[in-house]
């Protein structure tokens, strides 16, 4: 199998784990919408659903593969055949169709989820991907909770699950559990120590419960892994997954790591905008490269330096992820560089002596207010003046 080596495929999955989210589901109509901005955002592979889960994300499996035209439809299924006959019927229509087939690794799972053994579940993962097979070429299969799994164990499972016909291989940090290094030994330790490894493509599916899904999917991508699964705006079960816009927007800002996508990054702002009101998922405002204070600068000593040279304070520009502008926030912290700033906007050119003075009365106003507005700064020139 030949690909880019430098080529990070883009696994969207916000229409089935990011919609798992209590309060965030969604119908058809939504998910088409937001599947055709996904189209135009240049993602990779959509992750359509979970077809035997309901007749709903049965339907909408079906008409999102009707919809859209460039991106890989996959369809998640447990390693039985009824799941994988229902995925195989909803993908009917899909012009680039992959099944998701897998089961648990880790000797936890495999203990007190399934009741069985190690031999037991690496039969049945086969058997899975084999009966997959029949119905279409691509084939992905996920090794749930890898992250926790015994990595020689681990070795065999995706080392027979390659043979069988898997085309891509996922190893989740199901739980959020790995700290980045051990997550990229893991994917190092695949990449030089499974002997078919290079027929199939490593994909990292990590969630957020410590707060390191997107160390841990970039940590992946270090060593060996080129097909990252993600959502917009992170959203997903519990604390979240890795969030797409910070793993595009770090593999464009380091691009010592030789590593690219085929995402148009100037949509972010719109499709994180799009999800979050779909979903009424709201964003908190220090969200990395979408939230709403990701371009704002309130410290005084951080406006003086963004106003001499953006660059002081910011590695990425606003309008490079669609954000509409930087903006310098008035507080009782900012300084006279960021006021006059503001106050030359209006119209009020003023010299150092009144920019002193309508500076501490400007403090005074701040102190007792949480942000200070256009119409505050006029009344402030006004008052000076008059």
């Amino acid at each position: 199998m030949i690909h880019d080596p430098n080529k990070v495929y883009i696994f969207d999955t916000t229409l089935r784990d990011g919609e798992q989210v209590p309060g965030c589901q969604l119908d058809t109509k939504q998910k088409i919408e937001i599947a055709k901005s996904l189209e135009l955002l240049g993602v990779d592979v959509i992750e359509a659903g979970f077809p035997v889960s309901s007749p709903g994300d049965f339907n909408s499996v079906i008409e999102l593969s009707k919809a859209v035209n460039h991106p890989i439809i996959c369809a998640l299924t447990r390693a039985n055949k009824n799941d994988i006959d229902v995925a195989a019927d909803a993908l009917r229509y899909a012009k680039r169709p992959r099944i998701h087939t897998g089961i648990g690794s880790s000797d936890f799972h495999i203990k007190h989820k399934f009741n069985s053994t190690r031999e037991e579940i690496l039969e049945r993962a086969v058997d899975a991907v084999k009966y997959a097979k029949k119905y279409v070429e691509d084939i992905e299969f996920y090794a749930e909770d890898a992250g926790r799994a015994d990595i020689e164990f681990l070795a065999k499972m995706v080392e027979a699950v390659i043979a069988a016909g898997a085309t891509v291989v996922n190893i989740p940090d199901t739980n959020g559990y790995c700290l980045p290094d051990q997550y990229g030994s893991k994917i190092l330790y695949l990449k030089e120590n499974v002997k078919n490894i290079d027929n199939a493509i490593i994909s990292v599916h990590c969630h957020n419960d410590l707060g390191l899904a997107t160390a841990n999917s970039i940590a992946g991508l270090q060593n060996g892994a080129r097909q990252v699964e993600c959502t917009i705006n992170g959203i997903g079960e519990r604390a979240g997954n890795t969030s797409m816009e910070e793993v595009v927007m770090i593999l464009k800002t380091h691009k010592v790591l030789g590593l690219n996508t085929s995402i148009d990054a100037t949509q972010f702002y719109d499709i994180s905008h799009m999800v979050r009101n779909q979903m009424n998922m709201p964003v908190q405002p220090n969200k990395a490269i979408v939230g709403g204070n990701a371009f704002s600068h309130s410290s005084g000593i951080h406006q003086d330096g963004f106003l001499k040279n953006r660059e002081n304070y910011e590695i990425i520009k606003p309008e490079d992820v669609g954000f509409p502008d930087a903006s310098i926030v008035l507080t009782a912290r900012s300084g006279r560089h960021a006021l006059k700033h503001h106050l030359v906007r209006l119209g009020h050119d003023l010299d150092k002596d009144n920019l002193d003075i309508v500076y501490k009365q400007f403090l005074v106003l701040a102190d007792s207010k949480q942000g200070i507005n256009d119409t505050d700064l006029n009344q402030l020139v006004a008052l000076h003046l008059a």
